[in-house]
């Protein structure tokens, strides 16, 4: 059974406006709105690497990178 790839999502907290575009467009629910309404990272261990979120911010806050398991 091959291995599950992991994912390291960065997030520029500079130039997010908050919008919640990534929230929105994740299969995985990765990203939620907490409860100063700002973008946070909840749940990094579902990501599946599909990149929705990198391609639809309109900020280009985002950043996913598959993490080689040695």
């Amino acid at each position: 059974m091959p291995e599950k790839k992991t994912f390291k999502i960065t997030h520029n907290r500079k130039w997010c406006k908050n919008c919640g575009i990534c929230v929105a467009v994740c299969p995985k629910k990765v990203f939620e709105i907490d409860r100063s309404d700002r973008h946070a990272i909840v749940n990094p261990q579902d990501c599946i690497g599909c990149q929705m979120c990198v391609e639809h911010c309109p900020d280009f806050a985002l950043i996913v990178v598959e993490v080689k398991n040695e």
